[in-house]
């Protein structure tokens, strides 16, 4: 295991090579491929539309071979704009460009609309005719998964009025919360001169070893929010009355509904992941952080330690290379080929590190199309924080590079799979690095770390989860205002995060940064569901279940034609069962067990 350094030095950091998708927004294979798409969608529409009920298999299949090469190719331009814009959030010009091409992929998929809808109102006997055909039946998980939204299916001209207006009602309300969240600043003094910083910087002193660091960035991050609270406000408010409308219509019995059957998982399923969860608050983030206030020698600790790293952390920096060498090392122990897919993502630039102003704040890993390669970016500050993110993201980029071989329609994973593969990454990374320290206060930092970083992805996303639901819930009666939003916020923390805590009026504004409310609402509680069961899983693979590795890689190959039952049934796993998220919690509760006894 490498020892860190000093301070990471961002001009050594990888930006990536959008080269593999197109040279440039003006590149003419991009107006290619462009043309091309135009004109084929047209084409497949004459050809298909109104002819699939009297199809037989060969031809099902063939028109939907034709639909996955037109939606690889659509894939494929819209994967560059999003990349672009992600690294460019403050360029007007590649926002303009974005949405241009948004614009143009938007009339491109109206041709093809019809597709899916005619797919969806094929009666079941004649599908099963159909499918009996080995090609068709190739294809039968994606129309598994289209067709459960049946139910909710809208006339053609009701989908083609929703699917056209896209643009202009919610996705450009969730265009105008990313531009305005990249292009506020931060002011935060340091020392005699006040630094404006933007939010990725801002969000990054709160893990900072200075007290009054860290509270500087609160304060500054709560100060610019309340400065742009009733833009994102208005933002929040017309997402959620845009979500209740389509919900009424679509005859979605809840606000979640559409989230779990998109996640291909039941509402019992959820509605136990989060029982458990809310049920372990006490022994899990009261404890924990309990734990904390006496290591700092505080009756209570302020909201801004949430994150801050224990007294006796020496605020190590890892250097890019011993990032890379950790994650490296951490897969290719636990299988070679891990490592093999991982090191591409260094060698050929698949990945955009630095910080920098107008770049996305957060971390994602874009899986693009199967014909070329995921993409992951970051924010890389040199902490052991982000050594995991970097690991998290990179696991990420394998399950994608392992289930491109689906397809473009089955390649991708349900929300609450797609992070199996990411914190299992982490998890391993964590243990390599717990392995190969041998000073006991070091380990207790590392150990602390990881906690953390489980209370940040279980316990605050529940707890984001239960603010979505007061919400959305709250919505139907009207607007709600800026101080109530911040009331339910304020409240579902104190919740969660217990009685350690002192909560000042600073906090209530924190609710306004999180993306995740807006670009795909309930989507927070896979991040503790992927958590939850990767702690399962790898409870699993400690103790040496037979065959384990190859499984693992079955299971990441599979991208979206199984369902979680059919995956974690080879582990002896079932979601379904209670006592299966209590195992996954009762890893990060020995974990806390662990620090009490160092005490």
């Amino acid at each position: 295991m490498p020892k860190p350094k000093a301070k990471t030095n961002d001009s050594k950091l990888p930006r990536w090579n959008l080269n593999d998708l197109y040279s440039g927004p003006k590149s003419q294979a991009l107006k290619d491929d462009l043309a091309w798409a135009a004109m084929e969608a047209k084409k497949f529409r004459r050809a298909f539309e109104g002819t699939l009920k009297g199809m037989d298999g060969a031809g099902l299949a063939k028109a939907i071979q034709r639909y996955e090469r037109l939606a690889e190719r659509i894939g494929k331009i819209i994967s560059y704009g999003q990349l672009l814009h992600a690294t460019n959030l403050s360029d007007h010009a590649v926002s303009a460009f974005y949405q241009t091409l948004q614009e143009q992929v938007t009339d491109i998929s109206t041709d093809t609309l019809f597709f899916t809808l005619e797919l969806n109102r094929l009666s079941d006997a004649v599908l099963k005719r159909q499918l009996k055909h080995p090609k068709a039946a190739r294809y039968a998980p994606w129309i598994r998964d289209c067709r459960v939204f049946r139910p909710h299916q809208l006339t053609d001209e009701a989908e083609k009025l929703l699917h056209e207006k896209s643009l202009t009602s919610h996705n450009a309300w969730i265009r105008l919360f990313g531009e305005t969240m990249a292009d506020l600043r931060f002011p935060v003094k340091t020392g005699s001169r006040v630094k404006e910083m933007t939010l990725a910087d801002t969000l990054n002193l709160l893990s900072d070893k200075r007290g009054d660091v860290r509270k500087k960035g609160a304060l500054a991050l709560s100060k610019g929010l309340e400065s742009n609270i009733r833009t994102l406000t208005l933002i929040t408010n017309t997402l959620a009355k845009d979500k209740e409308i389509e919900d009424q219509w679509r005859r979605y019995p809840s606000p979640m509904s559409y989230r779990n059957l998109a996640n291909q998982v039941e509402d019992e399923v959820v509605d136990a992941l989060v029982d458990a969860v809310k049920g372990n608050y006490a022994n899990l983030s009261h404890r924990y952080y309990k734990l904390k206030a006496k290591w700092f020698g505080v009756r209570k600790l302020n909201t801004w330690d949430r994150n801050a790293p224990l007294l006796e952390d020496s605020d190590r920096r890892f250097s890019w290379d011993q990032a890379r060498d950790t994650v490296l090392g951490a897969y290719g122990s636990f299988a070679p080929e891990m490592a093999t897919i991982t090191k591409q993502f260094f060698d050929k630039r698949w990945i955009d590190a630095p910080p920098s102003p107008g770049k996305d704040s957060g971390a994602f890993s874009h899986s693009t199309v199967p014909s070329v390669h995921p993409y992951v970016m970051m924010n890389f500050h040199g902490k052991a924080r982000d050594v995991m993110t970097l690991a998290h993201e990179l696991g990420h980029g394998v399950h994608q590079v392992l289930s491109a071989r689906q397809g473009a329609l089955m390649s991708d994973t349900p929300l609450t799979l797609a992070e199996t593969a990411s914190v299992f990454g982490e998890m391993l990374t964590f243990q390599a690095m717990l392995k190969a320290e041998t000073k006991p206060a070091r380990r207790r930092i590392l150990l602390a770390g990881k906690v953390e970083d489980m209370m940040n992805t279980v316990v605050r996303q529940i707890a984001f989860h239960q603010f979505e639901e007061r919400v959305h819930g709250e919505r139907p009666q009207g607007e709600l205002s800026a101080q109530r939003l911040g009331e339910i916020w304020m409240e579902v923390q104190r919740e969660s995060l217990g009685p350690a805590f002192r909560f000042d009026d600073e906090y209530s504004p924190f609710w306004a940064y999180i993306p995740h409310f807006l670009h795909a609402p309930f989507y927070v509680y896979a991040y503790a569901f992927g958590d939850c069961l990767v702690n399962s899983l790898y409870d699993v693979f400690q103790n040496g279940h037979p065959g384990f590795e190859a499984k693992y890689f079955d299971m990441l190959k599979a991208g979206g034609t199984l369902r979680h039952k059919q995956l974690l049934a080879p582990f002896g796993l079932d979601a379904s069962d209670p006592a299966f998220w209590n195992r996954g919690l009762g890893v990060v509760s020995r974990f806390i067990d662990e620090l009490e006894d160092a005490l």
